[in-house]
């Protein structure tokens, strides 16, 4: 499966959605879509992972960036992923800070 990503912003609700692996190979491009929110009013950070293989600590820290450089005060969903993604949030402790949910609904 290819990895890409895709970023969209609307009414609070920035929406990122993964495919494939989220890894050193493109979570610097992911982190760079992101910051392109910086200074928005971002309520909510909602990751779309139903198609994520699989993420390496280079995408966990840019999930990490996006929690402390867009939104602080932000919500962070991560939906649909597979167990084996969840699982390593878990390990890592993210799920500290992020709901993990099959779906998300505003």
């Amino acid at each position: 499966m290819e990895s890409k990503f895709s970023v969209n912003y609307s009414d609070g609700v920035a929406s990122i959605e993964l495919t494939g692996r989220l890894d050193a190979n493109n979570a610097p491009n992911l982190q760079e879509e992101l910051k392109k929110l910086i200074g928005q009013d971002v309520k909510r950070l909602v990751f779309y992972a139903k198609d994520l293989e699989y993420i390496s600590s280079a995408g966990l820290r840019t999930i990490i960036f996006a929690k402390q450089k867009i939104g602080v005060d932000a919500q962070v969903y991560f939906t649909g992923a597979p167990e084996a993604v969840t699982s390593v949030i878990k390990m890592s402790g993210l799920d500290n800070f992020m709901v993990i949910q099959d779906n998300y609904n505003e």
